[in-house]
C-alpha cells in the first residue's frame, strides 16, 4: 500500500478512536509506521489530513438501488432500508466522533455531508414518483417522509450500541420493523405493481416472499 494511503487508513482509524483532538500528528505517522516528517511532506497539516482522510471514506456513498420505475415499493424500500442499515453500522464509529466534532471540526462534518443528502434526494424522488403512479396515497410530505425513514434507520445504527436497551429486536430485524411502520403510513398498496396501470399485473395478497421478510 502506497505510503499516502497508509496515512489516510490511519488517520481515519485514530480520529474514529480519539477525535480530531487526539489524533495528534505523532500518532497517526506511528499507525501508520512512518515518522512525522513523512506525514507532513505528503499532507501538509494535521487538518489537511484529516479532511482528506474523512472525505476518500465518504466518496463512495452506499448505492440505494431504487429504481426509477418503482414495480414493487415493499421489496425495492426493504432492499433500500437494509443496505442503507448496514453501510451505517459499518461506519457508525466513524459517524458518532464526527458528530462528536461538530462545534470544534465543521470541516469534518462537510467531509461527510455529501453522501446522506445524495441519498435523501434519490429517496424523496422515489417516494414522489410512487405518489404520482398512484401507489402511495394519504397526506404526507415527499421530504418529511423520506427523513421518517432514514431518521429511524440512523439513530438505531447510530444509538443501539450506546443505548441497546431502547433496541430491544436483532439489528437483523431493524430495518423490515421500520419499513414496515413507514408503508403503513405513506399508504403504500401491498403487493408489487400496485399503481392502477398494473393492477392485472399484481397478485392478490403482494409477493409472498416480501410479505414474510416485512413480517
Amino acid at each position: 500500500m502506497e505510503v499516502r494511503d497508509r496515512l489516510l487508513n490511519a488517520a481515519l482509524r485514530v480520529f474514529e478512536e480519539a477525535g480530531s483532538r487526539g489524533a495528534t500528528t505523532r500518532r497517526i505517522a506511528a499507525e501508520a509506521g512512518v515518522n512525522e516528517i513523512t506525514l507532513f511532506r505528503h499532507f501538509g497539516s494535521k487538518s489537511a489530513l484529516l479532511s482528506e482522510a474523512l472525505a476518500a471514506a465518504n466518496r463512495h456513498p452506499v448505492e440505494t438501488g431504487l429504481p426509477w420505475e418503482p414495480r414493487d415499493p415493499q421489496a425495492e424500500l426493504l432492499a433500500w432500508s437494509r443496505a442503507g442499515y448496514a453501510h451505517l453500522r459499518r461506519h457508525a464509529a466513524m459517524i458518532r466522533t464526527t458528530l462528536g466534532e461538530l462545534a470544534e471540526a465543521p470541516d469534518a462534518m462537510r467531509c461527510v455531508a455529501g453522501p446522506p443528502v445524495q441519498v435523501h434526494t434519490e429517496l424523496m424522488e422515489y417516494l414522489q414518483r410512487l405518489r404520482e403512479r398512484g401507489m402511495a396515497d394519504g397526506e404526507w410530505d415527499a421530504d418529511g417522509a423520506a427523513n421518517l425513514l432514514m431518521g429511524a434507520l440512523f439513530a438505531d445504527a447510530i444509538a443501539r450500541d450506546a443505548v441497546p436497551e431502547k433496541y430491544p429486536y436483532p439489528e437483523a430485524d431493524a430495518p423490515a420493523k421500520y419499513v414496515r411502520m413507514f408503508l403503513r403510513a405513506i399508504g403504500v398498496v401491498p403487493g408489487p405493481a400496485a399503481g392502477p396501470e398494473a393492477a392485472d399485473a399484481a397478485p392478490a395478497g403482494g409477493t409472498p416472499d416480501v410479505q414474510a421478510n416485512l413480517s
